[in-house]
C-alpha cells in the first residue's frame, strides 16, 4: 500500500530534528484521547473531501472523544440533517464503520461559515475546539465567491472562537507560497505577505486595504447585474489581483487573505495547517479513497488517455500527500492547540524529505498507460508550457477545421442522396471529441502551469514532524504522519491512479482514449 522502510530523499539545512530527550519529555506531556475527550470539537467542511476523512478518523480511532459538531448548509428542499446524512454518513469514507454509532455522537448544525452570529455562538457554547476545513478550492471562481468561502468565513468563524472561548484550527494550503523557487520556510511572516515581496521591508501590502478594494469592485460588478457578463468579470477581477500581487489564481490568493485575515487576531489562540496537494487515501478509510476531480486527477485521465508530451520540468516534485496523512496531522496539530502547545504553521508536504520529480512521475503515468493499452506515441517528452500551450493550440485548430468539413461533407452527401453522408457524420463527431479533448488539456495544462513547471517548491515541514514526535506511541499509530516512507511508484500505481479510476471517473479511459 505505497510504504517502504528505507525513506529515500533530501533534506534541507533549514529542517532540524530534536534531540531525543526534548522529544521523550515531552511525549509525556501529550494524550490526544484524554484532550479529546475533555473537548468538544467543531468541523466545518466535514462534507468536503478532507472534512469527511478527519471526521471519520476521528470517531473511528477516539471512541472515547466527546461530542463532535458539525457545520452543515441547508439546500433548497434539502435541510442541513438530510444533507450531512446523504453526502457525509452515506460516503464510502463511513461504509467500514458503525455508521449509526457514529451519528449518536455527532451534533449537526444548520449554517453557513460565513454567517455565524449570536445563535450559533448559543448553539456551539459547549465546544472548545473548532477545526475550520471549509473553504472553495475552485481556482479560478468569481472573486465574490472565493472571498465570502475564502476570507469571510475565517473572519466569522475566528468570531465564534471569541464568542465562545475556543481554539481555532485553521485548513489552508502550501501555496499561498505563490509564485517562487526554493525553501518555503514555516516561520515566514503571515501579515502583510505577499509572492513578490521584495525584503521584509516591502509594506506595499496591506491584506484589509487588498479586502476593501475587492468589496468596492466586486459591489460595482454585482451592481451591473448577475449575467454572464458580471460572472466573467468577477472570475477576471480574481485573476488580475492574484497576478498582480504574485499569486497563481483566486484560490491561493484569497487563501492568503484568509490567513492574514486570521493572523491580525489576537484575542483568540489559533494555528493553521497547510496542505499541499491533497490525494488519495494511502490506508483510511481504505486505501485508494479519493473524491471529486482531485488536482491529479485530469493528469493521470491524460497520461491513460495517451498523452506523451508534457509540459513539466523534470526535477520539479508534484507535491502530493495522501487525505489520510493529512487528516491526521491535522487531528495532532488540534490536540496540540487544544494543550496550549501548538506552533503558528504547520506545512503538511513531503518533498523536503522524500521527493518525487515530475521526469520519474510522468515516466510511470506513461507506462501505466501501455500496460493498459493506451496507444502512447512514444517515450513521454518534457516541454515548457508555452510551447505545449502554442502546439496544442494548432493542432486544435486543425481538428476543428476537419470536423467542420466532414460536417459539411455529410450535409452534401444527404441532400444529393448520394451514400457517405453516414459515415462523414461519424467522422464529424470523431474530430469533435478530439478538440474537446484537446481543449480540455489546454485549460487543465495552463491551470497546472504553476504546479508542474513554473515553481520549483521546497516546503518546509519541520514543525509536524515535531509535532508528531509529541504524540505517545500509541497516538502516532492512531495519527500517523509517515509520507517520508512512501514508495511513490507504488502509491501512484495502487492507490492514485485506482483510487481515480475507480471513484472519479470510472468510464475515464474509455471517454479520453482518443488518438488522432
Amino acid at each position: 500500500m505505497g510504504l517502504r522502510a528505507d525513506s529515500v530523499g533530501y533534506s534541507t539545512s533549514a529542517v532540524r530534528p530534536r534531540s531525543p530527550s526534548c522529544v521523550e519529555s515531552s511525549r509525556l506531556l501529550i494524550d490526544v484521547s484524554r484532550t479529546f475527550q475533555a473537548n468538544e470539537i467543531l468541523i466545518t467542511g466535514a462534507n468536503g473531501f478532507v472534512g469527511k476523512v478527519a471526521l471519520a478518523m476521528l470517531l473511528a480511532r477516539y471512541p472515547e472523544a466527546a461530542r463532535v459538531h458539525v457545520l452543515v448548509r441547508p439546500r433548497r428542499g434539502v435541510s442541513a440533517q438530510q444533507r450531512f446524512e446523504d453526502e457525509v454518513l452515506a460516503s464510502p469514507v463511513f461504509q467500514p464503520f458503525d455508521r449509526e454509532g457514529f451519528a449518536e455522537r455527532i451534533v449537526v448544525h444548520e449554517g453557513d461559515a460565513a454567517e455565524l452570529g449570536d445563535e450559533a455562538a448559543q448553539a456551539m457554547a459547549g465546544v472548545k475546539l473548532i477545526i475550520h476545513c471549509a473553504g472553495l478550492v475552485e481556482f479560478f471562481a468569481p472573486v465574490d465567491e472565493s472571498l465570502r468561502a475564502n476570507v469571510d468565513a475565517v473572519e466569522k468563524v475566528a468570531d465564534l472562537a471569541g464568542r465562545i472561548g475556543a481554539k481555532l484550527l485553521h485548513v489552508s494550503t502550501c501555496y499561498v507560497a505563490g509564485r517562487g523557487n526554493g525553501l518555503v520556510e514555516e516561520s515566514q511572516l503571515i501579515e502583510g505577505f505577499y509572492p513578490l515581496r521584495k525584503d521584509c521591508n516591502d509594506m506595499a501590502f496591506d491584506a484589509q486595504t487588498e479586502i476593501a478594494k475587492l468589496r468596492e469592485r466586486i459591489g460595482e460588478l454585482n451592481a451591473q447585474g448577475r449575467d454572464g457578463t458580471a460572472q466573467r468579470a468577477l472570475i477576471e477581477l480574481g485573476r488580475s489581483r492574484a497576478e498582480r500581487w504574485g499569486w497563481v489564481n483566486t484560490y491561493t490568493y484569497t487563501k492568503s487573505l484568509g490567513e492574514q485575515t486570521l493572523a491580525a487576531r489576537s484575542d483568540i489562540e489559533w494555528a493553521i495547517v497547510r496542505p499541499a496537494i491533497v490525494e488519495s487515501a494511502l490506508e483510511f478509510p481504505f486505501p485508494g479513497w479519493v473524491e471529486g476531480g482531485r488536482t491529479a486527477a485530469p493528469l493521470v485521465l491524460m497520461a491513460l488517455g495517451g498523452m506523451s508530451e508534457w509540459p513539466a520540468r523534470g526535477d520539479l516534485s508534484l507535491e502530493v500527500v495522501p487525505v489520510d496523512q493529512i487528516a491526521a496531522a491535522m487531528l495532532g496539530v488540534a490536540a496540540l492547540l487544544a494543550e496550549g502547545k501548538a506552533d503558528r504553521v504547520y506545512q503538511l508536504a513531503v518533498s523536503d524529505r522524500n521527493p518525487f520529480p515530475m521526469r520519474r512521475l510522468i515516466a510511470l503515468l506513461a507506462a501505466e498507460a501501455k500496460r493498459r493499452g493506451a496507444q502512447v506515441g512514444g517515450d513521454p517528452k518534457l516541454f515548457d508550457g508555452q510551447t505545449y500551450v502554442q502546439r496544442n493550440r494548432r493542432q486544435k485548430a486543425r481538428v476543428e477545421k476537419l470536423e467542420r468539413r466532414f460536417q459539411a461533407l455529410s450535409k452534401w452527401l444527404k441532400s444529393k442522396g448520394l451514400p457517405g453522408s453516414g459515415a462523414a457524420a461519424r467522422k464529424s463527431g470523431q474530430m469533435r471529441q478530439a478538440a474537446l479533448q484537446l481543449r480540455f488539456r489546454e485549460q487543465t495544462v495552463e491551470q497546472y502551469l504553476p504546479f508542474t513547471e513554473q515553481n520549483r517548491y521546497v516546503f518546509e515541514a519541520n514543525h509536524i514532524r515535531m509535532a508528531m514526535a509529541e504524540l505517545s506511541d500509541g497516538d502516532r499509530a492512531r495519527l500517523p504522519w509517515t509520507p517520508e516512507s512512501i514508495d511513490w511508484p507504488s502509491y501512484w500505481r495502487d492507490n492514485e491512479i485506482e483510487g481515480v479510476l475507480k471513484w472519479v471517473q470510472p468510464d475515464a479511459v474509455r471517454d479520453w482514449s482518443f488518438q488522432l
